[in-house]
């Protein structure tokens, strides 16, 4: 076991322990939770007593399997005004929110800042004011730890990025070094990396903890494009030779990127959503259901020396995959085809001189002609049908691209130009 992960055991241990001791001291089963609503521990209460099936709620139940919570549930908590508390809250159900138990929250404090929350159902009679400042001051025990934890976390994501974002070979070197010496005996494993963009939020400290996501050593934000974020995960695989650990952890951040986007704008409801909750008035509906970002996965490599070129895989993948749907919504680098040499084009490949008229937005119906074309191996039938259209009406639009462009699309050269700069386009 890597010093790393030695000490994370620790920290597990340490919150099992005081969950388990604020458990004994309400009566009943207690949960430990991050402030983004992370499951951190579950206190199992020893009780003579049969459980209630009423005291694992959907909310709950979701919480322990899932070692998190929606959007929804954690706007109609924070409604309530738990990140600022000092002191035990009572939160009353919310079936619009899922919510269909009572809660009382302990916020867990630092330096006057809330690090998490201790929760447990709320009953008839409940616990009592004694026996809830008990519990609070177990709960001021625990916020020193979930501090200490996040700057060893940290640490770990500004190693990860100084290795991705060094411009220099003898800075990729030091920082590599000082990755490996984070990670112990972990780092000479197989790794890879997942590039999810854009990350919804610009702020580093909305990306997920690295122990929530499946199989992931480490991760931070990092520019993509000129004013966006993207999120690289460093992933730890059996072998080289399968991926699956990756594509599962890619999967999982899409779905953290979707809850933040929707936390995102949950929060800016504020306590307007939990009130007009609390009146029975359903919120807005989001439209649609995509989180409008990507994940892309580099080829995996044993060892951290190359995590520089693993990275830019990733992040052309993801790119391919925000171009072409039909990669998305994770691409892996070895499968995206000709965008692993068009993903390496500078950005002005795509302002080729020749098809820069075809690119306009006034002849965007012609560009998607030309392309669906070249894309059936110019078999007329074949695009006609998939565009459905006339085969006349094919060959006059095939005209127009002609005139507009001055290729031939009989001659082998022409079409290749002209299909990477389309596809180029995209990117």
């Amino acid at each position: 076991m890597g010093e790393n992960a030695r000490v994370a055991a620790e920290y597990r241990a340490d919150y099992q322990e005081l969950v388990d001791e604020i458990s004994e001291l309400l009566g009943a089963p207690a949960t430990l939770e991050n402030r983004d609503f992370e499951l951190i521990a579950f206190g199992a209460y020893d009780s003579e007593d049969e459980l209630d099936p009423s005291d694992l709620d959907p909310v709950r139940t979701r919480s322990i399997l899932t070692r998190r919570s929606t959007s929804a549930v954690r706007s109609w908590f924070e409604g309530f005004g738990i990140t600022r508390a000092t002191g035990p809250v009572r939160i009353p159900p919310g079936p619009q929110a899922g919510v269909y138990r009572g809660r009382i929250c302990l916020p867990v404090r630092h330096r006057g800042v809330v690090l998490g929350y201790v929760w447990l159902l709320d009953g008839d009679p409940g616990p009592t004011d004694a026996q809830l400042n008990a519990a609070l001051q177990v709960a001021g025990r625990i916020g020193p730890l979930l501090a200490d934890e996040a700057e060893a976390g940290a640490g770990l994501s500004r190693e990860l990025r100084a290795v991705l974002t060094a411009e220099r070979d003898w800075q990729r070197d030091m920082a590599v070094a000082d990755l490996r010496t984070a990670l112990g005996v972990r780092a000479d494993g197989p790794h890879t990396l997942v590039c999810v963009a854009p990350w919804p939020s610009a702020d580093p400290d909305d990306a997920p903890a690295a122990r929530t996501i499946p199989h992931a050593t480490a991760l931070c934000t990092l520019p993509w494009g000129t004013s966006e974020q993207s999120l690289a995960v460093l992933v730890r695989l059996r072998t080289t030779e399968l991926s699956t650990p990756a594509l599962t952890a890619a999967t999982r951040v899409l779905q953290e990127a979707e809850g933040e986007r929707g936390a995102g704008a949950a929060r800016g409801a504020g306590a307007r959503v939990a009130a007009a909750a609390a009146a029975g008035v359903a919120g807005p509906a989001r439209a649609g259901g995509g989180t409008g970002c990507a994940a892309g996965v580099g080829e995996p490599r044993a060892g951290l020396t190359d995590l520089g070129t693993v990275w830019q895989e990733a992040a052309a993948a993801a790119r391919a995959a925000l171009a072409e749907p039909r990669f998305g919504p994770v691409a892996e680098w070895a499968r995206i085809g000709p965008y692993r040499l068009l993903t390496a084009l500078p950005a002005q490949a795509a302002h080729d001189r020749v098809v820069g008229p075809l690119l306009s937005p006034a002849h965007r119906e012609l560009a998607r002609t030309a392309e669906v074309y070249l894309d059936c191996a110019g078999q007329a039938g074949r695009t006609a049908s998939e565009l459905g259209i006339h085969r006349q009406t094919l060959y006059y639009r095939l005209s127009r691209v002609e005139q507009l462009t001055g290729l031939d699309l009989d001659d082998g050269e022409d079409r290749l130009l002209l299909h990477m700069a389309l596809k180029r386009a995209r990117l």
